[in-house]
């Protein structure tokens, strides 16, 4: 086959170092840019022939998110926006990791295994982030579905959700919306000024929202659509890549981690601000009190603000519809306490990683998903969407059941229901702030976090753990998850459990309880007992104090 010719001419441009292991995980493949332009190819070649499987659009997105600047990497898109099914992640750790002479006969076991029709069209998307390594690695994926006889079309710097996006709106034949950057930026800004309606007499000081774009892309497309916003949000942009170096003591992930304001932002007490990381994906909010303390809004306190405003439009609107919010067993007690307890929502827990919540949140008429770390996003079933559809239809209904039917149908439109997206949220949350005519001190009042701990214990080989119950206990080693219980029952609003890592041989100890020297004390005995019987190497775990 005369492209498998120019797979061999293309390949020999783009060689793979001798020896070099990758596996494509949650985040795709993600390390040292220096190392990836034959996975980029490679990567371009896996697209075309997920396109051709699926007879749909793929996308292609070259970033490495939160990473430091001197990191890239890449993650495939599919048909719907999602991320890429998991079979096919192991044909890109196969295609990655073949040595350079033996990469057409792994094409073709792939191309015989999927029974793939070389004669249909392929179509691919590609996009990628402001990183310096990433023009010429997005060119590598373009050189990649060139060579299999794909059709191409590179979006330039955009947002990841922005690419997932696209791929939705292509493959729903423009159903979704219009696959264009401009297209996103219409329909997500023409449903905030609808949503932006139902608030009264807002002043100056309660539309200003300060954003910190981890100088980022994220930066440069909230700059874009800005002007699609009008009056109804005042942006103060820090952080846009103008001049300091991305994710670096910036953006949503060192906010999360370090529990403290990004440098180079400029606020006064009680503003209002967010921290998007580098790729967009996930979005915090903060401020900081009269005494300067900081506070953190996390995407447990997201989840339970957007989970409690679409069940109050629920009720106003006579919809029964079951609404779910999905959490990890890293979310914070009080969260799913409040959300149980006191809005009376189902609340289902499940593993942690984007895929497993996004999943899960499936199951639902309406599912809201957000990990601690701000990625996140809500799902509506069709069946929903088309009974909101229907009541904001019906002329026979009051006012109130009207109104409500209007806003939800706006909250569909203001959401990227495919993937988590920060501008999309930061969207979403000022709209319901402003609906509510809620501050942001009031938004953290809703519950307050039980003080919590998270710290790592090395061990010889993590597969020693196994877990169940959404990770939440213990199966292996023996006598692990008896000492937990034994441990928690000493504190009060005690809570603890431990999962291997997904990419090192640690195991990961997380414990809350009523204060913070207890939730210190809790994770520093449950990190004895982790390195005392489940293989811990290195020095014993030291108290925190």
């Amino acid at each position: 086959m005369a492209h498998f010719k120019e797979v061999s001419e293309q390949s020999d441009l783009h060689p793979k170092p001798a020896g070099l292991i990758l596996q494509y995980g949650t985040a795709g493949f993600r390390t040292s840019a220096n190392q990836l332009d034959h996975i980029m190819f490679r990567m371009g070649l896996l697209a075309t022939l997920r396109s051709k499987k699926t007879k749909a659009t793929i996308g292609v997105m070259v970033t490495a998110s939160h990473n430091p600047e001197e990191d890239n990497g890449v993650k495939l898109i599919d048909p719907m926006g999602e991320m890429l099914t998991s079979s096919w992640e192991g044909f890109a750790t196969q295609l990655a990791n073949t040595e350079q002479d033996k990469l057409l006969p792994a094409l073709k076991d792939i191309i015989e295994k999927e029974a793939i029709d070389m004669t249909q069209e392929a179509n691919v998307f590609v996009g990628k982030d402001t990183r310096s390594s990433s023009a010429s690695l997005s060119q590598a994926v373009l050189d990649g579905v060139k060579a299999l006889g794909g059709h191409s079309k590179d979006y330039g710097l955009v947002t990841t959700p922005q690419l997932h996006y696209m791929v939705c709106c292509q493959n729903t034949q423009g159903k979704y919306g219009e696959a264009t950057v401009e297209g996103y930026y219409r329909k997500l800004s023409q449903a905030f000024s609808q949503l932006a309606r139902n608030a009264s007499n807002r002043t100056d000081d309660q539309k200003h929202l300060s954003v910190d774009g981890a100088n980022g892309i994220g930066a440069i497309k909230v700059r874009e659509m800005e002007s699609h916003l009008k009056k109804d949000l005042q942006l103060s942009i820090f952080n846009d890549g103008s001049r300091g170096k991305l994710n670096h003591q910036c953006g949503a992930d060192f906010v999360k981690v370090q529990q403290k304001l990004p440098t180079g932002i400029k606020i006064n007490p009680g503003d209002r601000c967010c921290s998007f990381d580098g790729d967009a994906d996930r979005i915090v909010y903060y401020y900081t009190d009269s005494q300067r303390h900081f506070h953190l809004l996390d995407g447990d306190k997201i989840a339970t603000l957007i989970s409690t405003f679409l069940k109050e439009l629920l009720n106003e609107a006579g919809l029964d519809l079951k609404i779910a919010v999905v959490q990890t067993a890293y979310a914070n007690g009080s969260s799913t306490h409040y959300l149980e307890n006191t809005m009376k929502v189902t609340v289902k827990c499940t593993k942690t990683g984007v895929k497993h919540l996004h999943h899960a949140a499936q199951e639902f008429d309406i599912g809201v998903y957000f990990e601690a770390n701000g990625h996140g996003t809500v799902l509506f079933s069709d069946g929903a969407e088309e009974k909101i559809q229907q009541l904001a239809n019906d002329t026979n209904i009051n006012d109130e059941r009207k109104k409500a039917a209007f806003l939800l149908q706006n909250t569909i439109n203001i959401i990227n229901q495919t993937v988590g997206d920060a501008i999309s949220d930061m969207l979403l949350i000022e709209a319901i702030l402003a609906i509510k005519g809620m501050t942001v001190q009031q938004w953290d009042a809703i519950y307050s976090d039980l003080p919590n701990r998270q710290l790592k214990v090395k061990v010889s080989d993590r597969r020693v753990i196994d877990t169940t119950d959404a990770e939440r206990r213990a199966v292996t080693p023996a006598g692990l998850q008896e000492a937990i219980d034994n441990l928690v029952k000493k504190y009060r609003q005690a809570r603890s459990f431990v999962r291997p890592s997904g990419t090192e041989d640690v195991v990961r100890v997380y414990a809350e309880a009523d204060t913070q020297e207890n939730a210190d004390a809790l994770a520093h005995e449950v990190s004895l007992a982790v390195y005392g019987l489940a293989g811990g190497v290195g020095g014993e775990p030291k108290p925190l104090h």
